[in-house]
């Protein structure tokens, strides 16, 4: 059917051509119906083919692959610089879609016709020839070999990349510091005001559960004052150590009871400077509930405040600041 359609416009631009019309628009006609070649397939559709081996071509540009693609709106050559290791098939096929709005369709193929996945990457599609196809239009691809980099010249690439690394940290090194520094030492400056009001109040707080603590203390020593005048008189005036020893026999084994109901309670052994803190803290916490004392804000504020200065101090490590080894050697010394 395609031919048929080719030999009924070449006869109307023959006629055309007896009329007046230039023969040149004839010669154009013909020559571009010579460009393509109609090839049937199983299912009965025509595709146009037309295989172009030097219109797409791959040259090597400071290590770079440079993939040259004719755009067919505008009939010209675009290059497109890929990255061997992290671009991908996908990438460039987007490129080339975003660069020509005409090209609706367009994939990779191996020589044998097999698709070229998206999330190949180029240097493994650079590796062996494959096909380009854009549109209705396929065109084959060689891509230039490499040779192997010896051995030497990767040690010596190396070296080079270590020294250039070195030679910009020492340059840059000092005033990324003294910049970091600068805003820590803001930011700890802005966490300190924020933290100064809650300070002011946590305080006042603790100094009141610990007047609350104290008093408690006292007043239990001057129980057991107490307890030991009452059991004495009983003793020595009102009756016998005869009479008086099982009510002391008692006493102590009801206060063996009061200090395992104390663990039973409290998960923690009875121990005068941990019942004495946990007292205190149980005050803190009740008069800070009464003062709208917001204690998770105020840990929070306090954890960052302990952040900036490890920052800060981690920071000035002679290591960081990459001093020379006399000045480390003098420093341990002081």
């Amino acid at each position: 059917m395609v031919v048929t359609s080719a030999l009924r416009l070449s006869r109307a631009v023959l006629s055309l051509n007896t009329s007046g019309v230039t023969a040149g628009f004839l010669s154009r006609e013909v020559s571009f119906y010579g460009l393509a070649s109609c090839i049937l397939s199983q299912n009965n559709f025509s595709t146009r083919t037309a295989l172009y081996k030097n219109d797409v071509n791959v040259v090597y540009e400071h290590g770079l692959p440079v993939i040259s693609v004719p755009m067919p709106s505008r009939q010209e050559l675009c290059r497109f610089p890929l990255k061997p290791v992290s671009s991908t098939v996908g990438d460039f096929i987007d490129a080339v879609q975003e660069e020509d709005g005409g090209i609706d369709r367009a994939a990779l193929y191996t020589s044998d016709g097999t698709r070229i996945a998206r999330a190949t990457t180029i240097d493994v599609l650079m590796r062996s020839p494959f096909k380009l196809m854009i549109n209705d239009l396929t065109y084959e691809v060689e891509p230039p070999e490499l040779s192997d980099i010896p051995s030497e010249d990767l040690t010596k690439l190396a070296d080079a990349k270590h020294l250039i690394a070195q030679l910009y940290s020492t340059l840059n090194i000092q005033d990324y510091q003294v910049q970091k520094e600068k805003e820590l030492l803001q930011k700890l400056e802005d966490l300190k005001t924020e933290i100064q009001p809650l300070e002011n109040m946590k305080l006042e707080i603790m100094a009141r559960a610990e007047s609350q603590t104290n008093r408690m203390s006292w007043g239990l020593l001057m129980y057991m004052g107490l307890q030991f005048g009452f059991l004495a008189r009983l003793t020595w005036w009102e009756y016998s150590w005869d009479i008086i020893e099982p009510v002391t026999y008692f006493v102590t084994y009801g206060t063996a009871i009061v200090f395992y109901a104390y663990y039973v309670a409290t998960k923690q052994e009875y121990n005068v400077g941990e019942m004495y803190n946990r007292q205190r803290l149980l005050s803190f916490h009740k008069d800070a509930g009464k003062k709208q004392f917001d204690v998770e804000k105020y840990n929070k504020l306090r954890k960052a405040i302990l952040q900036a200065e490890l920052d800060i101090e981690r920071l000035r490590d002679p290591l960081q600041l990459q001093l020379p080894i006399p000045t480390l050697e003098a420093k341990r010394e002081e």
